[in-house]
């Protein structure tokens, strides 16, 4: 030990000699014993193994620091983005249901059953606002005695409310709003929030848009003696009161139909109506493909048949329950 303390006192820093001036002091890892004077540096640093471990976990840990701090905080950031994603999907899958509504159902007129819907007004307010007043009749237009329309392997679909004739006409009167704008909205807001499938077993929703829909037309039409650009569109938008109950995951309706509610009750209804029988598509054909590509309006009429149920499927009455 004193030999060790005298070696020290001389030599305190064994691995930095003092610098020249004319030139820039060598590192610590340009001394190692790599070059001809090792010798001398042998006689200098007498150490003992004990000690140059000590000095050797000393610089590994200086090296090691920076990048430790690094890893740290990628980890912190990694965390956060873990944690804003799993309330994320907490919120879109721990929804809390604010009222219940119910339908009862005919197939050919005969009752098959009731079905219950848990509505979740706090996540989608206006599509359940929309819904629920269809349901209790406060819109001046309803779902009773109003069919199922489609009838696909994942989904079963209601035809909704037209948007001329009668029920337009009742929906003037009250002062309701056919058009679906704020449900487009609110349909964008919960898309880009929810990550994977909305559409699940069970869960009901309103058709809001139609992403088949081809974009508008631009044609020359003349006013008023002057020749303007117009824009023909092709079809219609849904006027937000058409809805789908998923019987299966269901994925392909997540680009058109807003998630308001699920099936609390009566599940066993909707897989009745599931197995109805119903149009067979005929897209496969030859003449309908050469139909459907010249644009002839009866493959148009012909393609809105499939998956038409034979039987009515009717919605005899309906309403909120709480």
């Amino acid at each position: 030990m004193l030999q060790n303390s005298r070696i020290l006192q001389t030599s305190p820093q064994p691995f930095n000699p003092p610098p020249h001036t004319s030139a820039p002091s060598p590192s610590s890892f340009q001394l190692l014993p790599t070059t001809p004077h090792f010798p001398i540096l042998k006689q200098q640093c007498r150490l003992s193994r004990r000690e140059l471990t000590i000095y050797s976990n000393s610089c590994l840990l200086l090296l090691l620091g920076d990048g430790s701090r690094a890893r740290a905080e990628d980890d912190v950031t990694n965390s956060d983005q873990q944690g804003e994603n799993l309330t994320n999907t907490l919120s879109c899958t721990a929804r809390k249901p604010t009222k219940q509504v119910f339908f009862d159902i005919s197939v050919d007129r005969e009752p098959v059953g009731r079905v219950t819907i848990e509505l979740y007004g706090d996540d989608v307010p206006a599509g359940v606002e929309r819904f629920s007043k269809i349901i209790s009749g406060a819109a001046g237009i309803s779902y009773r005695r109003k069919e199922f329309v489609k009838i696909m392997p994942n989904y079963v679909q209601h035809g909704g409310l037209r948007s001329y004739g009668v029920d337009a006409e009742l929906a003037n009167k009250t002062g309701s709003n056919l058009a679906a704008e704020n449900l487009v909205e609110e349909w964008e807001r919960i898309y880009e929030k929810c990550p994977g499938t909305k559409n699940v077993a069970g869960s009901v929703g309103i058709i809001v848009r139609d992403p088949s829909k081809p974009p508008p037309k631009f044609k020359l039409v003349a006013r008023l003696g002057k020749l303007e650009i117009d824009q023909e569109e092709v079809g219609t938008d849904p006027n937000g009161t058409e809805f789908v109950i998923a019987t299966k995951d269901s994925p392909e309706l997540d680009t058109s139909s807003l998630v308001i509610g699920r099936v609390v009750g009566g599940m066993e209804v909707v897989e009745r109506i599931s197995q109805v029988k119903t149009v067979q598509e005929n897209t496969s054909s030859p003449y309908f493909k050469v139909a459907k590509l010249i644009g002839d309006k009866r493959a148009v009429v012909a393609e809105r048949g499939f998956n038409r149920p034979y039987s009515k499927v009717v919605i005899t009455n309906c309403g909120v329950i709480q």
